[in-house]
């Protein structure tokens, strides 16, 4: 029986140390120039500093500490290089990311620090043991495979959690909320006998969720610190050592499949908002020809905030969606009469986001021409035209201002129009439809 009170209170320290060194970390970097600049593809709109990272590799690092001493987690540090593992990977994805927050990596060094990170784990004994295919049946990983295999699983997350790492708030209730689904999942595994008291994962997974419960009063919106690079890969890091080890352990049994899959795929469920958002960066800056590592403004949070979600409502979604792909994981375990429901709840999720952010199923109004309705001279008053917008505003080879409408009406504007067509309202020309 695993010693399910510990691990709330190893959850609680990070929580705490977190949060008290966040504002030391905070007033640091601003003193020493640590911070994140507003540009045209962030949406921050004031200078903010970094240093939520540091305040986490902290916070992971007194925690571990106090783990490490407590007599009723003996068996997860006994005879084992494991917790060091952790530790070291951990410690140089941080630098990585550090490094990368200051200088801006370029992508080939920054996947080099994450092979070299991964290695650690490796080498450690942090790694998946086996994989069991659909189908296929269960298949143990060769010498020659298993590094392979964990480089790939490392680079995977630790991107996903950077790329998702886009409002306030998203990335650090993201793991939040997964670290606690699948600390939760292991523990209930440890029960089961599934999963040996030995393992590490259900701690590093308890303290992923400690570290951003404690990071999140500074950084929901309107953040005041961002975790930067440093701390989106050092969350992106544990939550791959801890679903390596839980995941790439479990001998199926009726108690621990859930709608016929693999083990593995329990963490791509858990982390399945970010994972996707991943998969389609990928596709999509593939299909232009331009690097994995190329900026864009076309991440699932871009797409609820131009859906019009505010800043926090997108965040609250996206938590939402995390809370119930997490929940998929955790209802067979506890109920497992829901496992003949799950593949078709699967199937209706995943229809639901495909539908909801793929950029081809939501045409855009500029597809369908515009009708320019004339405009008296408002402008030429030197007050604001029909547009809304003063002459300074406008679009370098812009006539005229003028009403723009698309196909689906006007928009209403608390401007009004000053000599606008009868029956039509002013519209800003940087919202108007089409």
């Amino acid at each position: 029986m695993p010693p399910l009170a510990w691990y709330g209170i190893i959850l609680g320290i990070a929580a705490v140390v977190t949060a008290v060194s966040t504002i030391p970390a905070r007033r640091l970097s601003m003193r020493v120039g640590y911070v994140a600049v507003p540009d045209e593809r962030k949406v921050h709109e004031k200078t903010t500093p970094y240093g939520g990272g540091a305040a986490m590799l902290l916070g992971f690092l007194i925690a571990v500490t106090v783990a490490a001493v407590v007599p009723q987690l003996h068996d997860v540090f006994a005879n084992t290089s494991e917790p060091l593992g952790v530790v070291l990977a951990c410690a140089a994805i941080f630098a990585v990311g550090l490094i990368d927050d200051v200088r801006d990596m370029s992508a080939p060094a920054k996947m080099a620090g994450q092979v070299q990170a991964a290695s650690i784990l490796y080498f450690l004994g942090v790694t998946m043991y086996w994989v069991k295919i659909p189908l296929a049946g269960l298949v143990a990983l060769t010498p020659g495979v298993t590094p392979l295999i964990t480089a790939l699983w490392v680079i995977a997350l630790t991107n996903a959690i950077n790329l998702i790492d886009g409002l306030d708030g998203l990335a650090a209730g993201i793991v939040a909320i997964a670290g606690g689904s699948l600390s939760v999942y292991g523990l209930r595994l440890m029960e089961l006998g599934v999963l040996p008291l030995s393992n590490i994962g259900p701690l590093i997974a308890a303290i992923a969720c400690g570290v951003c419960l404690g990071f999140l009063p500074f950084n929901f919106h309107p953040a005041k610190v961002f975790m930067g690079d440093a701390g989106a890969l050092l969350l992106g890091l544990m939550m791959s050592a801890s679903t390596m080890v839980i995941g790439g352990r479990i001998l199926v049994t009726s108690g621990s499949t859930y709608f016929f899959f693999a083990p593995l795929f329990i963490p791509v469920f858990i982390l399945g908002v970010p994972l996707l958002d991943a998969a389609f960066a990928f596709v999509r800056r593939t299909a232009r020809g331009t690097g994995f590592h190329t900026a864009d403004k076309q991440h699932i949070h871009h797409r609820l905030l131009s859906l019009g979600h505010g800043h926090r409502r997108s965040v609250l979604i996206l938590w939402a969606w995390t809370a119930v792909l997490s929940g998929f994981v955790l209802f067979p375990l506890f109920i497992p009469r829901v496992n003949a429901f799950i593949p078709f709840g699967a199937a209706a999720l995943g229809v639901g986001l495909y539908t909801l952010f793929h950029p081809g199923l939501r045409r855009k109004e500029r597809d369908e021409p515009p009708v320019v309705v004339a405009s008296t001279g408002a402008a030429a008053s030197g007050g604001r035209g029909v547009s809304g917008a003063a002459e300074g505003d406008r679009e370098p080879g812009e006539g005229a201002p003028g009403l723009l409408l698309g196909a689906r009406g006007t928009r209403r504007s608390g401007r009004g129009a000053r000599g606008g067509a009868p029956g039509h309202d002013a519209v800003p020309d940087r919202f108007a439809d089409g």
